[in-house]
């Protein structure tokens, strides 16, 4: 059943009104319900959570988000999120979402999501480092959760980025170190923003990253 009361609070940055949002979440989540056995989505042990584990979690984005913001690519967006929670709250306007996953029936779902919802998504069925970022354009905002750690997503996210792209991250317990490793290799300008959902997580915020000179 849909849980109004954990995304009520992102209702402001949705494009529509929360009952609709919520409406598509429920439709998503009885498909995450579906293709689980099938595709291992999410955890088992937060499939009965999926309202505050993944849905609230991934809404939780749009707060950082600009209103000029436009273009979303998503690395290694496995069962959707944070991308597709985000482009159900933006489903209206005119915000278009790429997602990266190079595994092939996760690809499957995502495709049948965006399909079945009528989503603004794009899905793109390779790994990022064999992705040609003329095929995704400029992005705005990149996003990622739960995929690897921040020296690996730098040198992921980095030939998508542009002079006024910023990256929004899911990151847990581990962010203040994963940041000082990658901090060896990149250059990245950073602010930290807790996490609504999870105690012990944030959303990491990456800006002006480019890699360092050798000298």
């Amino acid at each position: 059943m849909a849980d109004l009361s954990v995304i009520e609070p992102y209702a402001s940055h949705c494009a529509r009104p929360i009952e609709a949002v919520a409406a598509d979440l429920e439709s998503y989540a009885k498909l995450l319900a579906k293709w689980q056995s099938i595709q291992n989505l999410v955890s088992r042990e937060t499939l009965g959570q999926v309202w505050t584990r993944h849905f609230a979690d991934s809404l939780q984005v749009l707060a950082l988000t600009r209103p000029n913001d436009r273009l979303f690519l998503d690395i290694g967006s496995g069962g959707g999120f944070p991308a597709l929670p985000m482009a159900i709250g933006s489903k209206g306007s005119d915000r278009h979402f790429v997602l990266i996953e190079p595994t092939a029936r996760k690809v499957s779902f995502l495709r049948s999501v965006a399909r079945e919802l009528g989503l603004n998504v794009t899905v793109i069925g390779r790994r990022s480092d064999e992705t040609d970022s003329r095929e995704t354009g400029v992005p705005d905002v990149i996003t990622s959760r739960a995929l690897a750690a921040m020296p690996q997503l730098c040198a992921w996210m980095a030939p998508f980025f542009g002079p006024n792209t910023r990256a929004l991250l899911h990151k847990g317990r581990e962010h203040v170190e994963e940041l000082t490793e990658s901090g060896a290799q990149w250059h990245h300008d950073v602010l930290i923003t807790r996490s609504d959902t999870d105690p012990g997580g944030v959303i990491v915020e990456i800006t002006n990253l480019h890699g360092k000179s050798v000298s």
